[in-house]
């Protein structure tokens, strides 16, 4: 099979690229760093397309910071370019549980439950707007991970490690929240699930939740840092993250502060995600939460 991956120069599409490469896929890559065939798809759609069996796309922006245009550019104008650029490709979208309304609490949510109508920032309503848009091909299939962590990750758990302070990583909530958490193999498992898997809407997770406490000090643990987790009150957490946020706007910083509304709101909640579909239609078999080999990423 004949398979594009967008967004080959980061770290969920490079992981996916490697993988259909190593299993003899004839894989074309797009991004914007040396090495793969360039393309910054809010410029536009490719001209001279090459052919291809299946696309899968990987390229967007991940950032709860940042200007609303800049995430729309590349999340939903972005995608429209990658859908018109094959029309006929089977067309596997990596989307995000962000799409989910992130204001109330996620007990194992169904796909139904999205996207909502409401959110929190730019990145998830433009990850939900280009949901919407891919699901007008009948053929298309999107994947909704939640908080996607692995080798090679420079986002989620660098994010959680840089919080640490002396003996303790500030938290929120009680430790004893659910969350459910997406390795990046188990990603990759369900993308190419996905190239013959029928069209519709699967959260991808891995095997089961795990507490939020007993995922930090895992983490910790094999990072080989000696610290435990503080956990902060909800709502006193929530007001000194919007005061944060506020002081970095006007700061005007490119880089968000380690608390942010968003940030809490995956974190001081219950966040689990039913992949029943995902099993009985992919045949998606997902391994368990595990941080081994952090101490290398």
């Amino acid at each position: 099979m004949r398979i594009a991956v967008t967004g080959a120069s980061g770290f969920v599409g490079g992981a996916v690229a490697r993988a259909l490469a190593a299993a003899d896929h004839d894989v074309l890559t797009f991004g914007r760093r040396p090495g793969h065939r360039f393309w910054d798809i809010t410029h536009g759609p490719l001209g001279t397309p090459p052919p291809v069996d299946a696309v899968i796309h990987c390229a967007g922006g991940v950032t709860d910071w940042g200007p609303a245009s800049d995430l729309f550019a590349v999340n939903l104008l972005g995608t429209r370019n990658v859908l018109a650029t094959w029309p006929g490709a089977r067309f596997v979208h990596v989307s995000t549980a962000s799409v989910y309304d992130a204001r109330v609490p996620h007990v194992m949510t169904p796909e139904s439950a999205g996207p909502a109508v409401r959110h929190l920032n730019a990145y998830s309503a433009s990850k939900a707007a280009a949901e919407r848009l891919v699901l007008s091909r009948p053929d298309a299939v999107v994947l909704r991970p939640h908080a996607v962590y692995g080798p090679g990750d420079t986002t989620l758990l660098p994010r959680v490690l840089s919080a640490v302070r002396g003996p303790v990583l500030p938290a929120v909530g009680t430790g004893r929240q659910r969350i459910s958490l997406t390795s990046i193999g188990n990603l990759v498992h369900a993308c190419r699930q996905a190239l013959t898997g029928p069209p519709g809407v699967y959260n991808v997770t891995d095997a089961e939740p795990v507490l939020l406490d007993t995922a930090l000090r895992a983490l910790l643990a094999e990072r080989g840092v000696r610290a435990r987790p503080l956990y902060l009150p909800h709502r006193p957490a929530k007001a000194l993250a919007a005061l944060a946020e506020g002081t970095y706007l006007l700061a005007r910083s490119p880089r968000p502060p380690h608390l942010t509304r968003y940030a809490i709101s995956h974190l001081a909640q219950h966040r689990t995600y039913d992949i029943t579909a995902a099993r009985a239609a992919l045949a998606y078999l997902p391994a368990a939460t595990s941080f081994k080999g952090a101490a290398t990423w």
